[in-house]
């Protein structure tokens, strides 16, 4: 599938559920904001910081609910506190490691937030895998695939242009458009068998019948250099924290 299929999908997806979605993400926005503005006082930024691992395992719940065709309902915005340790760990972790390879260069701090961007649809998949698992796993699925990602989250440029003419209103529709494609984009990654036991999606996901479910490992290979992943799968956990395999990270 193209970002343009992605794109499609999530539209079609969205179809009855705008009104809800919409509300979701601006209670969503105004918590991020008060966690944000309450950063600058002590006690605020420990808040926030346990506050914002569950609302975005929450949110990445409610974009891949209807993605699959389920109903959402705003207390689901509210149940990643129902896996509050797990929700939590991922959080803190991504945001560091990504920090941390950002203090490499601007670069390499991207090219890890797409490495880690399937964590929390995993996590909420999957009730028994780890914080550092549903990571590991991440960068496994997005090997090969981090180049079209952001081929995705490009294609919305034009959707976030027309936004700042209407002064950041447009958004409202935007960013629930965004999230459900990228939700999108992770089920196109899963498993046959698990797409169909999951997918519902009025069984209408693959648009142009292009769709091949399986992860397939050569995807990568004529992905820019900087965003395919050639590393041997006995990598694991050591390219977060050993810099010095940087050279094979990135080439």
């Amino acid at each position: 599938m193209k970002a343009k299929d992605f794109r499609q999908s999530a539209w079609q997806s969205l179809g009855g559920k705008w009104g809800i979605c919409i509300l979701i993400f601006i209670i969503f926005d105004l918590i991020s904001a008060a966690c944000a503005g309450g950063s600058y006082i002590g006690v605020g930024a420990v808040i926030g910081l346990i506050i914002m691992g569950p609302m975005t395992v929450g949110l990445a719940m409610v974009s891949l609910n209807v993605a699959r065709g389920k109903e959402v309902e705003i207390t689901t915005l509210f149940k990643g506190f129902n896996d509050f340790s797990r929700s939590l760990v991922l959080y803190i972790t991504n945001n560091i490691l990504i920090a941390l390879w950002s203090m490499l260069f601007i670069i390499p701090g991207i090219i890890k937030s797409f490495a880690y961007s399937m964590s929390y649809y995993i996590l909420i998949d999957d009730p028994n895998i780890s914080a550092n698992d549903a990571r590991k796993k991440s960068m496994e699925m997005m090997k090969g695939n981090k180049w079209r990602l952001f081929c995705l989250e490009f294609s919305f440029i034009g959707w976030i242009l027309l936004s700042l003419l209407t002064f950041g209103i447009l958004m409202l529709w935007v960013a629930p458009y965004m999230e459900v494609a990228m939700a999108k984009f992770y089920m196109s990654l899963l498993p046959e068998e698990e797409q169909q036991g999951s997918v519902v999606d009025n069984g209408a996901v693959d648009i142009d019948g292009n769709l091949n479910s399986e992860f397939d490992t050569n995807a990568g290979k004529n992905d820019f250099d900087a965003f395919a992943n050639n590393d041997s799968q006995n990598a694991d956990f050591k390219d977060d924290f050993d810099f010095s395999s940087s050279d094979n990270e990135f080439k």
